[in-house]
């Protein structure tokens, strides 16, 4: 029996190709295991102010179809301003009316100063928009900046084990 290659979609909550968002979702990339795709999207970008007047522009149903094709989705996000990341928000603003989510498996690591606000708040958008989140595939890792070297690598090792954990937990999930 040939099983089918599990996909997992990354999505950073900054803009930013070096921030700790990214540098930690990048140490989670190489986390993955060979038997499962991991791709991180970098097209937040690209996505256009929400609006509900018509049909999605091409850069948002890719981003639906992005979604709806893969087994699960891994977020990492900053806190800016105590919430999440407007260009992340806007994006999944764009799938409220899809079921691109809906009992999708998600994990959630926030990586700020603190994050406990933007944390909640993603989660909140998360059980919105129907996702699954199971035990164990969720952390709040505050004061990130203190965690990781100048390379991007989580140095601290505790940390480093939550984000093996929390990885494992999801590819459990979907498996």
């Amino acid at each position: 029996m040939i099983l089918k290659r599990k996909k997992i979609i990354g999505i950073s909550g900054s803009l930013r190709s070096n921030s700790s968002a990214s540098a930690v979702l990048e140490v989670v990339s190489n986390l993955v295991p060979g038997h499962v795709a991991f791709t991180v999207f970098t097209g937040l970008v690209e996505i256009p102010p929400f609006n509900d007047s018509g049909q999605a522009p091409l850069p948002v149903a890719n981003f639906i179809k992005l979604i709806t094709e893969s087994d699960a989705v891994f977020f990492c996000i900053p806190e800016y301003a105590f919430g999440v990341p407007g260009a992340l928000k806007n994006a999944l603003d764009w799938t409220v009316s899809s079921t691109a989510f809906s009992g999708k498996p998600v994990a959630l690591i926030t990586a700020a100063s603190s994050g406990d606000k933007a944390h909640a708040a993603l989660l909140l958008t998360l059980s919105a928009l129907d996702t699954k989140i199971a035990d164990g595939t969720t952390l709040l890792i505050s004061f990130v900046r203190s965690k990781l070297n100048e390379k991007g690598e989580v140095k601290d090792i505790p940390t480093f084990n939550a984000i093996k954990k929390v990885i494992g937990t999801l590819i459990q999930t979907i498996e």
